[in-house]
């Protein structure tokens, strides 16, 4: 797994990268009671803004981590976006992208890393 400064989670699950949010953001955002997220289908460029974050205390956009394709959505986060706050690791992933280039992966820091960051 890697880990975005912005606090994104990218997981690799065969040809395709799942994307969340960490534990730590989460956290930081509060109770999440909307999610707007991308269509599938949608090529995006890192660093788009593809998904609307709404929690009791802030807005906030995610970004595209890697350029590629949309190809599924956690459509159930859109009834139910308090799985975010209850398991951002897991059930709370927001999308899986199809990457055009899977090396853009190597800019990301490992866990490790990323608890020095958040530290």
């Amino acid at each position: 797994m890697k880990f975005t400064e912005e606090h994104e989670w990218l997981r690799v699950e065969d040809d395709l990268i799942v994307v969340g949010i960490t534990e730590h953001a989460s956290a930081q955002l509060g109770d999440i009671v909307f999610i707007e997220l991308p269509e599938e289908g949608t090529t995006v460029s890192k660093d788009d803004e593809i998904v609307v974050i709404e929690s009791v205390k802030a807005a906030s956009d995610i970004l595209a981590p890697i350029d590629g394709e949309i190809v599924e959505v956690n459509e159930a986060l859109v009834d139910e976006p308090s799985k975010v706050n209850d398991d951002p690791i897991g059930d709370g992933w927001f999308f899986k992208i199809k990457p055009s280039d899977p090396s853009q992966m190597d800019d990301y820091m490992s866990e490790e890393q990323y608890m020095k960051l958040i530290g």
